[in-house]
């Protein structure tokens, strides 16, 4: 059972999926009417994959309760948190039988009955199903066990490719190179008057 990204908001009704986050907020979508909206820090937020119920012994997630009753009732719904608060009782008491009756209220009950009932609704509730390892035969034992021995493919060369660098300009023309000429000196006459 995953519960991972489902949400309840305090003061709205029904559970939310985060299907976003942004700088601020994190986007969340209903899990009845599919529609989004942002959910912001100001808001009181609770995953349900934090929840626990309280037990004479140690605190029991959420999500292994799902997991237990969506097995008892073979992935079917159950009671509506509509009914009598003492069927909702005696039903949690045959799910987990030492939860603490003091220390979790009516409405915790309650809620416990509507998020199954949505979450199965939405698709949400599913069993995780954990494939098992299979086990690899050594590389000697396979290659003993095929009679034929095995062709190796020809593998062609691949030639060699140079990138070109691209730009956005076109190639400039190269110009020639102009190498500076040495000057040189006029004879020195006596006069500095010209020609």
């Amino acid at each position: 059972m995953n519960l991972t990204g489902i949400i309840a908001i305090s003061g709205k009704p029904g559970l939310f999926k985060v299907v976003a986050q942004g700088k601020n907020n994190i986007i969340v979508e209903s899990l009845e009417e599919k529609k989004r909206f942002p959910a912001y820090s100001s808001d009181r937020i609770s995953a349900l994959d934090d929840i626990s119920i309280y037990t004479y012994e140690e605190d029991k997630p959420l999500k292994e309760i799902y997991k237990t009753i969506f097995e008892k009732e073979n992935g079917g719904g159950i009671l509506s948190h509509k009914e009598d608060l003492s069927k909702l009782s005696g039903y949690l008491l045959e799910v987990l039988p030492n939860y603490d009756q003091e220390r979790v209220y009516p409405s915790d009950i309650k809620k416990l009955f509507q998020w199954y009932n949505l979450l199965l609704k939405a698709g949400e509730l599913k069993l995780e199903v954990v494939e098992p390892a299979v086990e690899e035969a050594p590389v000697e034992e396979t290659a003993a066990a095929t009679d034929k021995p095995k062709k190796e493919k020809a593998v062609a060369p691949k030639k060699a490719v140079t990138a070109k660098k691209v730009t956005d300009k076109p190639a400039a023309k190269s110009a020639p190179k102009v190498t500076a000429a040495k000057k040189v000196a006029a004879p020195k006459t006596g006069s500095s008057r010209g020609k």
